[in-house]
């Protein structure tokens, strides 16, 4: 909880400050809603919200996939072999239930 300064300031607890990307100097907006009050992030543009930061994260995380992917066997189908983990999915199934 939050306590209103002589100066009439608030301080935005942390978590909430991450969690919507609230930071020093950044602008919020008060809104008047019934018997509350709002406080609605004023976002200017960011680095990660433009459509060209945003292909540009996707080509590299294609060709991070692209170079896991060059070690699989060819013609697997894009799936690598399963290891033995020592159970099944069926047998998931069955845990458990009596017989």
């Amino acid at each position: 909880m939050s306590k209103v300064t002589s100066k009439l300031q608030v301080t935005v607890p942390k978590a909430i400050a991450t969690q919507y990307r609230i930071k020093p100097g950044d602008e919020v907006l008060w809104v008047a809603a019934g018997d509350a009050v709002r406080l609605v992030p004023k976002y200017g543009p960011r680095k990660e919200s433009t459509p060209a930061r945003r292909l540009a994260l996707f080509d590299l995380a294609t060709a991070r996939q692209r170079e896991r992917q060059r070690d699989w066997p060819v013609g697997s189908g894009g799936k690598r072999k399963q290891r033995d983990r020592g159970w099944t999915r069926e047998e998931l199934y069955d845990r458990g239930r009596a017989r």
